[in-house]
C-alpha cells in the first residue's frame, strides 16, 4: 500500500537523490522522531526520497500521509513479552514481514534504512542483510534509540548498524566496537523546536479561550490521556481557581471531565485532545505530564518547566527519560501514586505563583534539550547513504534500474 501517491516510488524520485527508508511505526513515540528526521532530510537535500514503513495497526496510517510521505505497509510482528501461543507464531510472522520489507527495499532502491525501534523496525533491520535479488548487497542501517532504556528491536539492530544514535548516554545500545551510542537527543518537528512561546502567547491563549494574563497550567497524559492525572488535577480545581491559575487540560478522547468553573478570571478548559501542541505550549507556563521520550524531548525543546509523572508500570524507562532533565533543573518527578489533589495544591500551585522560579526552570529545560537533533540525525543518515560511493553505483547498475 502506498500512502500518498499512485506513482512508483522509484520513478518519482530524482535519479541522483538518495533513497531513505524510515522504520518507526506503531506509536507516536516512534513515528514523530521518524517524521522529524524525514522533514530534516528534505530540508538538507531536496532530491531525497523518503519512504516510511508501517503496519495497518499503527498510527502511521494517518500520521505519515498527513505529513506528505509515502507509506508502505508490512505485516506486523508484535513481540510477545511472555510465553504464549503468539510466541509460537512469531517465526512465521517474522519471515512474512521480512519478505515484504525486502520487496519495499527493492522497489525503492533503498540506500539506507533508519530505524527508531518498535515492531516495524525489527523486520527492517533483518531485511537489510544480503539476499536482495537485484541489489546483491547489504543496505546500511542507522539506529536511533529514543528511550533511556533500549528496546529489543534496537538492540538487535545495533548489531548490524553502521551508526547507532541515542537520546541519552547509557541507553544500552552501541555500534559494534563502541562503548556507547552517539548521543544526539530526540528528533523533534520544526513547529516545536522553532517555537517562540512568548511571541505566540496572545494568539495561543485566545485560541483556547484562556485569559491574556495570569499563570496557565497545561495538563496532558499522552494521546489517550491518563486517569491519574485527570483525577489529581481536576480534584485540585478549587485550589487552582483560588490562586488565579487557569488550566488547559487534555483528558483523552475516551475520557470525560467536567469541572465547575469556580473563577471566571481563571477558567478550567478541558478538551479531549490537543491537535495544536505548539499553541498549547505557547499558552502555558508549566506542565503536568507523563515522561515518555517524545514528551520529554518536546517539553524541554520549548523550555517548559514540568512536573513529570512516569507511568507506574513497565521497566521504569519513563522515569529514566526525565531524570537528566530534572538533574539539570528543568523539572521535577512525582510518582503516579503520589500525584494527588493535595500534591497539586501544595506543590504545583506555589510553583505557578513563582515567576522567577519558572523562568529559571524554563531556561534549564531548554539548555538540557537537543533542538538540532533532527538535523543531526538527518546529516548522519545522508552520510551513510552517500557512503556507498562507486561500488554502490555499480551495484545499482547490475540491478537493471
Amino acid at each position: 500500500m502506498s500512502g500518498t501517491s499512485e506513482t512508483s516510488p522509484v520513478a518519482s524520485r530524482a535519479a541522483t537523490g538518495p533513497s531513505v527508508v524510515v522504520a518507526g511505526g506503531g506509536t507516536a513515540g516512534h513515528i514523530e522522531p521518524a517524521m522529524a528526521v524525514a522533514d530534516a532530510l528534505r530540508r538538507l537535500d531536496p532530491s531525497v526520497t523518503v519512504t516510511a514503513l508501517g503496519t495497518e495497526r499503527g498510527l502511521e496510517t494517518t500520521l505519515v500521509p498527513e505529513r506528505g510521505y509515502r507509506l508502505e505497509l508490512i505485516p506486523p510482528v508484535p513481540l510477545p513479552r511472555k510465553p504464549s501461543k503468539d510466541l509460537l507464531r512469531l517465526p512465521g510472522r517474522v519471515v512474512r514481514s521480512v519478505r515484504r520489507t525486502r520487496e519495499v527495499l527493492e522497489e525503492t532502491n533503498a540506500d539506507v534504512i533508519v530505524g527508531f525501534g518498535g515492531y516495524v523496525a525489527l523486520p527492517a533491520y533483518l531485511a537489510a542483510g544480503k539476499g536482495l535479488t537485484r541489489r546483491r548487497r547489504r543496505v546500511p542501517v542507522v539506529v536511533h534509540e529514543a528511550n533511556a532504556s533500549a528496546g529489543i528491536a534496537n538492540k538487535i539492530g545495533a548489531r548490524v548498524a553502521a551508526r547507532v544514535l541515542a537520546a541519552v548516554p547509557g541507553s544500552g545500545v552501541a555500534a559494534r566496537g563502541a562503548s556507547d551510542a552517539e548521543v544526539v537527543g530526540i528528533p523533534v518537528r520544526d513547529s516545536i523546536t522553532g517555537l517562540d512561546r512568548a511571541a505566540l502567547r496572545a494568539e495561543a491563549r485566545a485560541h483556547f479561550g484562556l485569559p491574556a494574563d495570569g499563570p496557565v497550567l497545561l495538563v496532558f497524559g499522552g494521546s489517550q490521556g491518563a486517569r491519574s492525572l485527570n483525577e489529581a488535577v481536576s480534584g485540585a480545581a478549587e485550589a487552582l481557581a483560588a490562586a488565579g491559575i487557569s488550566v488547559l487540560h487534555a483528558h483523552g478522547p475516551k475520557n470525560t471531565l467536567e469541572v465547575a468553573q469556580l473563577n471566571p478570571a481563571a477558567p478550567y478548559v478541558a478538551v479531549p485532545y490537543l491537535s495544536r501542541m505548539d499553541l498549547a505550549y505557547a499558552a502555558a507556563d508549566a506542565a503536568i505530564c507523563r515522561s515518555g521520550a517524545m514528551t520529554v524531548a518536546e517539553v524541554s525543546a520549548v523550555g517548559m518547566p514540568a512536573v513529570y509523572v512516569p507511568l507506574p508500570h513497565g521497566n521504569g524507562e519513563q522515569e529514566l527519560n526525565a531524570k537528566p532533565l530534572v538533574r539539570a533543573g528543568g523539572g521535577m518527578i512525582v510518582a503516579d501514586a503520589d500525584l494527588t489533589p493535595q500534591f497539586v495544591a501544595d506543590t504545583v500551585v506555589p510553583l505557578l505563583g513563582d515567576a522567577a522560579r519558572l523562568s529559571v526552570m524554563g531556561r534549564s529545560a531548554a539548555d538540557a534539550g537537543h533542538r538540532d537533533a533532527a538535523d543531526a540525525v538527518a546529516r548522519i543518515v545522508l552520510e551513510v547513504a552517500k557512503g556507498l560511493g562507486v561500488s554502490g553505483q555499480s551495484e545499482r547498475s547490475e540491478g537493471g534500474r
